[in-house]
């Protein structure tokens, strides 16, 4: 188990394209945030699950804290995160993504040292919320949020800080099939999601 790091979910709530609440929406026997919760827990000795200020009471198996700063987002969940962690780091995951890989992510906290950022690219696409994020990225969070950019991708540019960028090629070494980086924000996203499951190549039960 990983000491250094703290591993951080984001289960904000809002949901606003799938119509209903991703967090208890189940894939198997088992919810979105009770699988992703699961993971973190086997990589991570400490473990925060972060909610919207506005979301309704959430019980998880690991404390459960609200936003710091309302309204921002991903990029609040992130600074929450941080600023509440107690560790030099943290691994940022979002509880949409139904099949977290421990050895993807054990590999990218391995390469914490060499950057303040360690985050996933898959099929172009930056994964912000499946990342690495060191404390000196609170100056630049701050700054951001005091000139409202939420826009948590705009991080990957910002001078201040070193980011590695985890191709989708390293990532397929790792998972053949990249179900790790499946995301699920859609109806549509949700029956492929279920498809990968019975077909029994996501890496949860």
């Amino acid at each position: 188990m990983i000491s250094d790091v703290t591993g951080v979910l984001l289960a904000g709530g809002k949901s606003r394209r799938m119509g209903e609440d991703k967090r208890f929406i189940l894939i198997g026997q088992r919810t979105l945030l009770e699988r992703s919760c699961a993971v973190l827990c086997e990589v991570f000795e400490q473990v925060c699950v972060v909610i919207a200020q506005d979301s309704p009471l959430l019980r998880a198996e690991v404390p459960v804290v609200r936003d710091l700063i309302p309204d921002c987002g991903s990029l609040g969940g992130l600074y929450t995160g941080l600023r509440l962690a107690k560790t030099q780091h943290i691994f940022l995951a979002a509880c949409d993504m139904p099949f977290l890989n421990p050895v993807v992510i054990q590999y990218m906290v391995c390469l914490k040292d060499q950057a303040d950022i360690v985050i996933s690219r898959w099929a172009t696409r930056l994964q912000p919320t499946h990342a690495v994020y060191g404390q000196d990225c609170l100056p630049v969070l701050e700054e951001m949020m005091n000139l409202h950019n939420r826009k948590i991708h705009s991080m990957i540019s910002h001078p201040a800080l070193r980011v590695r960028v985890i191709s989708e090629t390293e990532i397929r070494q790792i998972d053949h099939d990249g179900c790790s980086m499946l995301n699920i924000n859609t109806p549509a996203d949700l029956e492929r999601a279920r498809s990968v499951h019975n077909a029994g190549t996501g890496s949860v039960s």
